[in-house]
């Protein structure tokens, strides 16, 4: 059947950003040297939050391997017992080295592909920060040169980030526990965070599980802890607290190229691989949410032919394909990473090809794998467990 492109995680956003004063609070001035993150314009996820960008259709159309077509309606939780705090991938293209505090299409989209769903097991924070921009992050690859200096040492980044973290931890937290989510650079931040704020720290009193993906937490080979964290292990069971989860994604056809930055060993570790479809095993068919129309600015291909043959209607934002994709952790020499598999059937009406890859005009990038759909291929897993963990959290705080 007909190749489908799902664009979703935003490392290669090219869409233009607009940057009007959002119409919950006043962004700060982007050179401040310490946001006040007491702001309700420096959020774009909290509870309360008059233009909250977590309160949004989720709703998504089931479609079969007959091609026929069911739609399955997203039900935020009512009273979530544990919060999920979020920092969101590369998505801005503004001029700068730097982002500036006023969220623009970009962020917005990101927190719909790769958060919101969150809503149906946790109370929900997603800071806006000054983040590297996707202008400096092309500059390698020869794009132009960002406008104005590089940010002075300590002024934004991973500083906005503790900034959020501690203006939650003393002001929303309240001994709540709470699962740390972030994808691509995100994922770095957070993966940054848990070490330095949170593992031996007060707060891991309150550590649920942090999710990074599309990134890196190392282990020493064949373990589960020792790397990245000196005491915070893998998760290996959809129950466990007090441990993170950690892939980056190829394709079984296209695995990791030597030039590839993710999946790699380094100083005699190895990435983690732990596969939210089977924990304990590292193999399964994963609950996937794929957006249903269009593409992330393009970066997963310029068409998008049909999810089936014939073409099903879809008017939700998302799509389900039940057993289309199996996921395992597998290890290549250097490399260690979730390979995804699309389960091609003659008798399966459904396309037989999933993108996912970042489209150049000279063909896929593969040094970035599946990137774009690191979150997406396992979102319902990753929901799933963390209701699972929330519930177990819940009887040990007791």
């Amino acid at each position: 059947m007909r190749r489908i492109f799902a664009g979703a995680a935003l490392a290669v956003a090219m869409m233009g950003s607009a940057h009007a004063p959002t119409a919950f609070g006043q962004a700060p001035d982007p050179k401040v040297a310490k946001a006040d993150y007491s702001n309700s314009a420096l959020w774009l996820c909290k509870p309360g939050l008059a233009e909250d960008k977590c309160k949004i259709n989720l709703d998504a159309t089931i479609i079969k391997a007959n091609s026929q077509t069911s739609v399955e309606k997203y039900k935020p939780a009512s009273d979530p017992k544990i919060d999920c705090f979020f920092v969101y991938p590369t998505v801005s293209l503004d001029t700068g080295w730097q982002s500036d505090f006023e969220a623009d299409k970009m962020e917005i989209d990101d927190i719909k592909l790769q958060f919101a769903r969150f809503g149906a097991v946790c109370r929900q924070f997603a800071p806006i920060y000054r983040q590297t921009t996707l202008t400096a992050l092309r500059v390698a690859s020869g794009g132009p040169q960002p406008a104005g200096e590089r940010p002075a040492a300590g002024v934004g980044g991973y500083t906005d980030v503790v900034d959020a973290w501690n203006w939650y931890m003393a002001n929303e937290n309240k001994g709540r526990g709470v699962v740390l989510i972030g994808h691509s650079q995100g994922a770095g931040l957070i993966a940054r965070l848990i070490a330095a704020e949170v593992e031996g720290k007060p707060a891991s009193s309150q550590f649920i599980s942090g999710i990074i993906l599309g990134s890196a937490v190392m282990v020493p080979p064949d373990a589960d802890v020792g790397g990245t964290y000196k005491t915070i292990p893998l998760c290996r069971a959809e129950d466990q607290t007090g441990c993170v989860i950690s892939y980056a994604s190829f394709r079984d056809t296209n695995p990791p190229p030597a030039s590839s930055r993710f999946g790699r060993a380094n100083g005699g570790m190895v990435a983690a691989c732990n596969n939210p479809a089977n924990l304990k095993t590292g193999q399964g068919k994963p609950d996937s949410y794929f957006l249903a129309q269009g593409f992330l600015n393009g970066s997963g291909g310029a068409t998008q032919p049909a999810w089936a043959n014939p073409a099903p209607k879809v008017s939700t934002p998302f799509v389900k394909t039940p057993g289309l994709v199996s996921t395992a952790c597998v290890r290549k020499g250097d490399f260690s990473y979730l390979e995804m598999h699309v389960d091609a059937d003659p008798k399966d009406k459904r396309t037989d090809e999933l993108g996912g890859e970042v489209i150049r005009p000279t063909g896929p990038d593969l040094n970035w794998g599946l990137h774009l759909i690191d979150v997406d291929h396992s979102m319902g897993d990753l929901v799933r467990i963390v209701g699972k963990q929330a519930t177990a959290w819940g009887k040990k705080a007791q």
